[in-house]
């Protein structure tokens, strides 16, 4: 889940709470298409691993995913990327409008 570089993309320096860092930096991932729908993400301890953050660190920045509609998680399944709802699709009414 990190990047290629091998470099956390946490910054603790910088100014914004590190879950947020996190989940940011796994919803650009899905947004890039690196992530596509349906695939499962690594459980949260090993998330918090990967990341080199605490366990609960990474269990809020799963919740946040789930708040944005990014992630569904299945109990005793774990936690898959959304599929696309028709809301955040363009349609074609929203093209005729421009």
């Amino acid at each position: 889940m990190t990047p290629h570089s091998g470099q956390s993309p946490i910054d603790p320096n910088k100014i914004a709470y590190v879950y947020m860092q996190m989940a940011d930096h796994i919803a650009e991932r899905i947004s890039k298409g690196e992530l596509r729908p349906g695939a499962r993400l690594p459980g949260e301890r090993d998330l918090a691993e990967e990341y080199g953050v605490a366990h609960l660190t990474a269990r809020r920045a799963t919740r946040e995913l789930r708040e944005r509609g990014l992630v569904v998680t299945l109990p005793a399944k774990g936690t898959f990327v959304a599929y696309p709802t028709e809301a955040d699709e363009p349609s074609a009414a929203d093209h005729e409008q421009e």
